[in-house]
């Protein structure tokens, strides 16, 4: 049994090694965060599996000159070797275009311990701000599922809010 002590130090320890691969730029590492069939729900988009995950992070960076992720602590629910849990991030991005911002988001995430290392199982964004840190900018209304360890249902979905910008897609026709 895993305690909530191992967990938030695991799981801790997995935010920090997604934030440096994205900070390097390292799409295989960012993809091996991710169990083999982890599944990550972001923008509109279910990437199932580290080979989408990978290809589309890959091409998704490839539009940056940087990206610096922040977790917050975790609000976890621990049993045996799982957790489900709820993490605010930010993110301070600076664009091959020249542009810069920050973005203020919230993942709903599933997580599991394979071989003493935690991984994603699953992974929901939402963002919630996106402008200049002023916080001036535009900020997104989200569904409330209540207090943890309330959670979305696995098949939610998530508003395209960034495809067009990381040039991976069409904008919608609706």
């Amino acid at each position: 049994m895993t305690t909530l002590a191992e967990a938030d130090a695991g799981i801790r320890q997995l935010h920090a090694r997604y934030t440096d691969a994205v900070w390097r730029k390292d799409a295989q590492a960012f993809a091996d965060c991710f169990t083999e069939d982890g599944e990550w729900r972001i923008s509109g988009m279910v990437l199932k599996g580290r080979a989408e995950i990978e290809a589309t992070i890959a091409r998704i960076l490839a539009n940056f000159e940087a990206v610096l992720i922040s977790f917050r602590t975790p609000l976890l629910d621990v049993s045996q070797s799982r957790a489900t849990g709820r993490t605010y991030i930010d993110e301070r991005c600076a664009w091959k275009n020249g542009n810069r911002n920050i973005s203020i988001g919230r993942y709903y995430e599933y997580f599991v311990e394979q071989g003493g290392i935690w991984r994603f199982e699953w992974r929901l964004f939402e963002l919630h701000y996106r402008g200049p840190p002023d916080m001036t900018g535009t900020f997104f209304d989200h569904p409330d599922y209540g207090p943890p360890p309330a959670m979305p249902p696995r098949d939610a979905e998530t508003p395209d809010m960034a495809k067009v910008r990381w040039g991976i897609g069409e904008p919608d026709k609706a």
